[in-house]
């Protein structure tokens, strides 16, 4: 029977292929700089010259006792130290308003998502967008979920200024935009606003829209939520229509919904 194998010490251990292969480099230079022999350097720090002669060649990796012995003998430092990694920054970028995750943490979670349909006149659309922290880029991002036409579902980011006191959902594909407008949410977290988009058209032609959009907490939720295109008849279908009417109730404006001159100066 074969003996275990064991791991070897820690300062026996085999150092990274690169960092070896930098050792190498750090040695060859420093015995040109003093015009030494490998044999010299081999006796100084104590190791064979044929464990330097395979480590130089890179038939074998240095090991972390052996690179240690060679800074003894050269006196000087041959590994470099771990890059420094950059801490994440704390605030987002001041193209989506410098806000901090705990100043915006109440809009993080999902939300059902209701708008009227684009493809069927008179149904209710409704989808779920989730809204999360991004640590890498600190910052909100929305990602779009349970959409009837998944391959449309669309994810981008969060920007929250304080000059207009709103919410925007902003995606941005190639130098196209869809844009989201929110007011503040209510006191059951509520957020209603406008979305600006591009809908097909005739042919392959895309059309600009700008259709009512709310945002409803999930756990706020009306009682058997549906996803998808909602019709007259289903039973979740007056509840969403009822909220759908509210963004029109001091949230946004319509104003070919309005009658002529209830907008002074339009």
């Amino acid at each position: 029977m074969p003996p275990f194998e064991t791991a070897p010490e820690p300062d026996e251990a085999d150092l990274p292929e690169g960092q070896s292969r930098a050792v190498a480099d750090a040695v060859r230079e420093a015995l040109a700089r003093r015009r030494m022999s490998r044999q010299a350097l081999a006796d100084a720090a104590r190791i064979s010259i044929s464990t330097l002669e395979k480590a130089l060649s890179g038939r074998r990796p240095f090991t972390l006792a052996t690179t240690i012995r060679l800074e003894e003998a050269l006196g000087l430092p041959l590994r470099q130290p771990p890059p420094r990694r950059e801490a994440a920054p704390r605030q987002a970028p001041a193209a989506f308003g410098s806000y901090t995750r705990a100043a915006v943490a109440f809009l993080e979670g999902r939300f059902l998502t209701l708008r009227p349909s684009f493809g069927q006149p008179g149904a209710i659309f409704a989808y779920r967008t989730e809204i999360a922290w991004d640590v890498e880029s600190a910052r909100l991002v929305f990602r779009e979920a349970e959409r009837l036409d998944a391959p449309f579902a669309q994810t981008g980011t969060v920007s929250v200024p304080n000059q207009s006191g709103h919410i925007y959902l902003v995606t941005e594909f190639q130098g196209q935009y869809r844009l989201a407008m929110l007011g503040l949410p209510t006191i059951q977290g509520e957020l209603f606003g406008i979305l600006t988009t591009l809908v097909s058209g005739r042919g392959a032609q895309l059309t600009p829209a700008a259709t009512p959009l709310a945002l409803v907490p999930e756990r706020s939720a009306p009682d058997g939520a549906c996803y998808g295109r909602v019709t007259a008849g289903a039973p979740c279908e007056p509840a969403y229509r009822a909220i759908l009417d509210r963004v029109r109730d001091g949230f946004a404006v319509f104003p070919g919904c309005l009658p002529p001159g209830a907008l002074p100066g339009a």
